[in-house]
């Protein structure tokens, strides 16, 4: 997947879980919390066509997606990299232009030159590492211009309702596969396979989908 190129180129968690914690269990009941979301949780099918995602407007330039709008968020990376640790190890936590400032292209994480470029939207950057490979975290001021951007430049991303992360290794993406992050492409050979749910995402030739590429 394209996000693995990084390798080459305040709310609380209380607050977190909180507002996660209204994910749509299956039937229409609120109160799942994606924070404890189970590894195993079950892929549902595709919309129906002419099915659309929600499209109210946010506060902070961010609009309500697919996927209920029930999408984890966070208004810090601190709250995101605690998120993103319940599923695979997120720790050393630094600024973006702190880890950037002492790391040399061999061990680069993603969003260095996209960060301070105000047409990508993204808010605040950090980066933690697991055990071998740095993994970037974004809060996103404005996720229409994030998606975008991600489309003009080909990337993909994890996202959530104002957040985004770029895992690298194969081990990560398959840990957080398991996390109520959704995976956005913006690829039009993009095709999951039967029992996994795809919606439009914020811009058109852009999808959200609970099926992640390896």
């Amino acid at each position: 997947m394209r996000i693995k190129r990084a390798l080459t180129v305040g709310v609380t968690l209380v607050a977190l879980t909180a507002v996660v914690g209204c994910e749509d269990d299956g039937d229409g009941a609120a109160g799942t919390d994606k924070a404890a979301a189970t590894p195993d949780r079950a892929r549902t099918t595709a919309p129906a066509d002419g099915d659309t995602a929600g499209g109210d407007t946010a506060g902070g330039g961010t609009t309500e997606q697919g996927f209920g709008g029930a999408l984890p968020e966070a208004s810090d990376t601190a709250t995101l990299a605690r998120y993103v640790d319940l599923y695979t190890s997120c720790k050393e936590v630094r600024t973006g232009d702190e880890y950037d400032a002492n790391h040399d292209g061999s061990d680069t994480a993603w969003g260095s030159e996209e960060a301070a470029d105000p047409s990508w939207g993204v808010q605040e950057r950090a980066v933690c590492k697991d055990f071998t490979y740095p993994i970037a975290l974004l809060t996103v001021s404005d996720m229409t211009k994030f998606q975008t951007a991600a489309k003009a430049s080909g990337d993909e991303f994890a996202i959530g309702e104002n957040i985004a992360v770029v895992p690298v290794g194969d081990e990560q993406v398959e840990a957080l596969s398991n996390s109520e992050l959704v995976f956005l492409s913006c690829d039009p050979d993009f095709a999951p396979p039967s029992g996994y749910r795809t919606e439009p995402a914020l811009v058109d030739g852009c999808v959200l989908s609970d099926y992640w590429p390896s």
